[in-house]
């Protein structure tokens, strides 16, 4: 048995290995959407394919067999001797709309991977990686104004970029008393942006130019939570919980480059020209963001909860530092997140031995989204439903997690972009009991 024990913690730590190098590098699109191109792009929905599989929701979820990370309190609430690994994929497909434009995009990518462990029996941790956000972009578009064209000749006007931010997360738990857990979660946020536009000259006389900017950062933050659960009835209780992010500088460097080429075969590859600004204290921040949770509980056979989230933006500085509010000619301005979620799940019966399906976890959930940049002076607003289902494995707490989230973001309003998606995703949780002397090997 505690060679079993240790072939986890060995799989574990070879899949975290394994991942570093691809969130860390991300030279692909970790998502794609075109707006993903402001500030630090897309920021995650946070949590594993359970969380994800009921809209979103966590703050007040307390589930002894799933990893909850959304609230760090959360990790209190399990079997005393439990180890769990939960390892999760994300596979995202998005359907956009512009005017008489159409056009699509297809992502795969890792989405999580957390260990949680016992301590003592009132304290436990977690250890994971996982994205905080994501850039992912590419279009093209050839300049209209006569005058030009007319000097220069048919130019054509490409953005696009692409890469990420990651985070590794420590977290632990204590219970002090019956019914009430607090919790904390140390993070390191770190990755690389790139951000390029290019004019390209059909005329050979006149340059035809590349820029861009490459962003290395980083940065220390954490998050504090608390959850309280207490009985309404003999077989019903309500649990609340709050959490709060704090705001942290980013630290690193923003690089801008600039190409000029001439369109002729003769002509020699030419040497960029960089510019690199080491980012001072308080000029870009990741603001802090408060949740709050209540969550009604049927037992161990079926409950429903209500997220909100907020964090203000518009003191971030993203929205006024090159690199983060230049993209091409497209500026943003930074505003208020917010974010209500509700989801509910539901098990027959957890212990049927005869109708395997009486013993799935089924899951639902929707969402409203309000993203911290504004566009042209209008907030971005995106809406969704979500459906899942855990499938227990074997024994214990093992299960396979898996979920759909449909949704919308944007509309066909103005210079706005409709983006309409399904997002799949698929978790696996491995389950196992620590500190059990065994009678035989």
């Amino acid at each position: 048995m505690f060679r079993g024990k240790i072939r986890i913690i060995l799989t574990g730590l070879v899949l975290v290995l394994c991942a570093l190098p691809s969130r860390a590098q991300n030279e692909a699109y970790g998502a794609f959407s075109p707006y993903s191109m402001y500030g630090v792009g897309d920021i995650s929905k946070f949590g594993t394919a359970y969380n994800k599989s009921m809209g979103g929701v966590g703050i007040a979820t307390r589930d002894k067999r799933n990893i909850n990370i959304l609230n760090p309190a959360a990790v209190t609430e399990r079997d005393v001797q439990s180890f769990m690994l939960d390892f999760s994929l994300a596979q995202g497909n998005r359907y956009y709309a512009q005017g008489d434009m159409r056009s699509a995009n297809n992502t795969f990518n890792v989405n999580n991977i957390i260990i949680s462990f016992p301590v003592w029996k009132s304290l436990a941790m977690y250890a994971g990686l996982m994205p905080f956000s994501d850039i992912g972009y590419k279009t093209s578009a050839w300049v209209k104004d006569q005058a030009t064209i007319a000097r220069a000749g048919a130019i054509l006007n490409t953005v696009e970029g692409y890469g990420g931010l990651s985070q590794i997360v420590f977290g632990a738990g204590f219970s002090p008393f019956k019914g009430f857990s607090i919790g904390g979660e140390v993070d390191y946020v770190f990755g690389n942006l790139h951000k390029d536009n290019t004019f390209e000259i059909s005329e050979s006389s006149f340059r035809s130019i590349e820029s861009g900017y490459t962003l290395g950062l980083n940065a220390f933050t954490g998050k504090v939570g608390a959850q309280y659960a207490f009985p309404i009835s003999n077989s019903a209780s309500v649990v609340v919980g709050a959490t709060y992010r704090f705001s942290a500088d980013l630290k690193g460097t923003v690089d801008r480059f600039e190409i000029q080429t001439i369109s002729s075969i003769n002509d020699s590859t030419p040497s960029p020209r960089t510019y690199s600004e080491v980012l001072k204290k308080g000029d870009v921040r990741l603001v802090g963001e408060a949740g709050f949770g209540i969550a009604l509980k049927g037992g161990d056979k079926w409950t429903a909860e209500v997220n909100y989230l907020r964090s203000d933006w518009t003191s971030s500085g993203m929205d006024k530092v090159t690199g983060f509010a230049n993209v091409g000619n497209a500026v943003f301005s930074a505003t208020t997140s917010q974010s209500v979620r509700f989801g509910m799940s539901y098990v027959p019966n957890r212990n049927d031995i005869r109708y395997y399906r009486k013993k799935i976890n089924y899951r639902a959930g929707t969402y409203w989204d309000q993203a911290y940049c504004a566009i042209d002076g209008t907030n971005l607003h995106a809406f969704g439903l979500t459906f899942g289902a855990t499938f227990p494995v074997y024994r214990l707490s093992n299960g396979i997690t898996f979920g759909v989230d449909i949704g919308q973001r944007g509309s066909m309003k103005g210079s706005m972009v409709r983006e309409r998606y399904i997002n799949f995703n698929l978790g696996l949780n491995i389950h196992d009991i620590w500190f059990i002397k065994t009678r035989y090997e």
